[in-house]
């Protein structure tokens, strides 16, 4: 029962921490350059996290299918495929690299 009111108790502070900004500072405009900052977040974070599982975890695991299959990704939507399609397109890739070279 312990463990229960542990994680009662975490989750009632992780909401009281994410609520307590928007509760003092609702009505407040953001200043222009933490706007900013903050659009270019996401795709930052994004391509980390692309660079750091196509490398692997010491930057030295690269699978070489894995670049061949982003780049068909990318010529993919670059010939204007639907998203899903291309993301399809580059698992089969990928798929059929490994099959080939065992």
């Amino acid at each position: 029962m312990t463990l229960w009111l542990a994680i009662i108790a975490v989750a009632a502070g992780s909401f009281a921490l994410k609520a307590a900004g928007p509760a003092l500072l609702g009505d407040r405009e953001l200043p222009p350059w933490s706007v900013g900052v903050i659009a270019l977040l996401a795709p930052a974070l994004l391509a980390a996290l692309i660079v750091v599982e196509v490398l692997g975890r010491r930057w030295a695991d690269l699978d070489w299918t894995v670049p061949v299959a982003l780049a068909a990704v990318v010529v993919a939507r670059l010939l204007k495929v639907p998203m899903l399609l291309a993301v399809l397109i580059g698992v089969l890739t990928a798929a059929a690299l490994r099959a080939l070279t065992g």
